[in-house]
């Protein structure tokens, strides 16, 4: 399966302008082959989580979830996309959604870690544990940005049975490691398929790193990105993981009951 990334920067509270910078990311991937494209962490409204939450309209996300799931069905490709999302109880969540070519929604969401005060001050974390969908058989999941430095968060998707982990993310220039050692060790460790896709540029005053990373089961990176806007692109061998994980059996070989017998 070809995989696609976006790479690229997002116009604070400018959807249309961002929607229009995935459209032409989806038909470009469309053409060269791709079966999906991830895209970065909130990139329709932009990452701005103080202003995004005071000046965005609720009522723009059907919306804007119906102009996405269009995207993906004018380019025949399945798409991954982050927006706020509403809980009936009011509170303010982080979401990304998987749609697949004809727009149907395969999969969603809700980010469980949030970073720094801005987003703790906009949003509120969600509690779901990532699913698990077939998608172009291989088995798929999702996290969002903060979510993938913590190994409980991509072993929990990958006990569920996960071999691919998308993962939109908004981080911010400094933190060079994470792409490049972290994502590789969450990689290797839980032996599935790691892609990554950040913003590039500034966006309210915010300089993002870029450094998207696709990363295959064994900890090597399959793609890598610069700082500049760029649409990453890295084959995914479906069966790649198993191969992993039949060589090195750190799955099965798990001992839960021992630590949580640790914790106690």
């Amino acid at each position: 399966m070809l995989l696609a990334l976006l790479q690229a920067n997002a116009a604070v509270l400018d959807p249309e302008a961002n929607c229009s910078v995935i459209d032409a990311a989806a038909r470009s991937a469309s053409a060269a082959g791709a079966e999906v494209l991830v895209t970065p962490e909130l990139f329709p409204v932009g990452y701005a989580p103080r202003r995004v939450r005071a000046g965005l309209d609720p009522a723009l996300l059907p919306v804007l979830h119906e102009r996405l799931a269009d995207i993906a069905r004018r380019n025949s490709i399945a798409l991954v996309y982050s927006l706020p999302r509403i809980t009936p109880e009011g509170d303010w969540q982080i979401s990304a959604t998987l749609v697949d070519t004809d727009g149907s929604s395969l999969l969603s969401y809700g980010k469980v870690h949030l970073f720094g005060p801005d987003e703790r001050a906009a949003f509120t974390p969600a509690t779901e544990r990532p699913a698990v969908v077939h998608f172009h058989g291989i088995p798929t999941s999702m996290v969002i940005c903060y979510d993938v430095e913590f190994p409980e968060a991509v072993r929990a998707a990958a006990a569920g049975g996960a071999e691919l982990l998308l993962v939109p993310t908004a981080l911010a220039h400094g933190f060079d490691d994470v792409p490049q050692v972290l994502l590789r060790a969450r990689a290797l460790e839980s032996q599935v398929t790691i892609a990554y896709a950040n913003h590039s540029g500034i966006e309210d005053d915010c300089r993002f790193l870029g450094g998207s990373v696709i990363a295959g089961p064994d900890g090597k990176l399959l793609a890598a990105a610069g700082e500049a806007p760029e649409l990453l692109f890295a084959e995914v061998d479906p069966d790649a993981a198993r191969r992993e994980r039949t060589t090195v059996p750190y799955l099965a070989e798990r001992r839960p009951d021992l630590y949580r017998s640790w914790d106690a």
